[in-house]
């Protein structure tokens, strides 16, 4: 297993390949640093395929693959992409900048947007937003009346507020997510009230985070071979070994699966949300097996000695909470039962 080679998802051209390493060469030459992570964010943007492009594979490939080497690169990049792909989806051209997307729902009253004359405005607080006091624009979204819509919001302005101090966390320490406060922020719709959950690529955003958390747990397995390699492995490193190379393979399979149905256009509407469930489920699982079988082989020196290591698990065991594990579950077996089994 190659320590810094790229994730590939599906077969490459060789300018594919070349595409892919230098990525990964990128990433590591920018390390656990947001403001080059951001820097990165923005040349790849204009380069990186969106989802149902016909090169889906390749686009999650990348993502995997600066998973691999670093979560908070991964974790800094992955929404900026996702926004260039929901405001292509929406036939809009992005303000020049990095961009985040903050749709997440927190405790409280929530974000409130209205329509005093051309523009919109936002009030209230926003959690869960991701490098908010650093990023140059975000796709928010609000309630409008009992409706959420999304909105373009530059973050420079002054009417946005990142809180500071919120943000205690052990994993992606550096991608500080607490929320915003926005008071008269002007904003500018992005679809509709409805369209950004309803469309297709809501179901393939959320495949392409599990990407991300592929990756990360392909940098857990790649630590565990390079332990073996140190020492004749007895069987029961072989075994860890063996059990999350299978979980993995499994993972990456049905990733790769997935992005054949993006671009053959099989992953709209319900087929979409089922699929997103079922790849997150599986990916997520193969995440956690390597994070639990990796403690077991490795035991706690690399925790405690090797900065990389110990790094990559706390992020990696942070950014698996955004599967909502059993919840999700049941939402697939609520899928189930109203539109019925395909395939089984």
């Amino acid at each position: 297993m190659p320590d810094r080679g790229p994730v590939v998802l599906a077969d490459p051209t060789e300018d594919e390949q070349d595409e892919l390493q230098d990525l990964v060469d990128r990433a590591v030459e920018t390390g656990p640093d947001v403001s080059g992570a951001l820097d990165l964010a923005r040349e790849i943007g204009e380069a990186l395929p969106t989802p149902g492009s016909g090169r889906t594979a390749h686009l999650w490939s990348a993502l995997a693959s600066v998973a691999a080497v670093d979560l908070t690169i991964a974790r800094t990049i992955e929404p900026h992409l996702d926004a260039l792909a929901i405001l292509e989806q929406a036939g809009l051209s992005p303000e020049p900048g990095t961009w985040g997307v903050f749709a997440a729902e927190g405790p409280g009253e929530p974000l409130r947007a209205s329509r005093p004359d051309e523009a919109f405005v936002l009030d209230g607080r926003k959690h869960w937003c991701s490098l908010g006091g650093v990023l140059d624009h975000a796709l928010v979204s609000a309630w409008v009346g009992e409706e959420r819509q999304l909105f373009a919001v530059d973050l420079r302005q002054d009417g946005a507020t990142a809180v500071a101090g919120t943000w205690v966390a052990r994993g992606l320490t550096a991608v500080d997510s607490g929320p915003i406060d926005f008071s008269g922020a002007m904003a500018y719709a992005v679809g509709e009230p409805g369209w950004y959950l309803e469309r297709p690529g809501f179901a393939w955003g959320g495949i392409g985070v599990a990407a991300v958390w592929y990756g990360g747990a392909v940098g857990v397995a790649r630590r565990m071979v390079r332990a073996a390699g140190t020492r004749l492995p007895d069987q029961v490193a072989l075994m860890h070994l063996g059990a999350v190379d299978s979980a993995l393979h499994a993972a990456g399979c049905v990733l790769t699966r997935a992005a054949y149905d993006v671009d053959a256009g099989r992953l709209g509407g319900a087929d979409g949300w089922r699929a997103a469930l079922r790849v997150r489920e599986v990916v997520a699982n193969a995440a956690e097996t390597a994070l639990s079988r990796a403690a077991h082989a490795l035991g706690p020196g690399p925790l405690a000695t090797d900065e990389d290591h110990a790094r990559r698990v706390a992020d990696l065991e942070l950014y698996l909470r955004q599967w909502h594990a059993e919840r999700d579950q049941a939402a697939l077996g609520e899928q189930l039962l109203q539109h019925g089994a395909r395939g089984w």
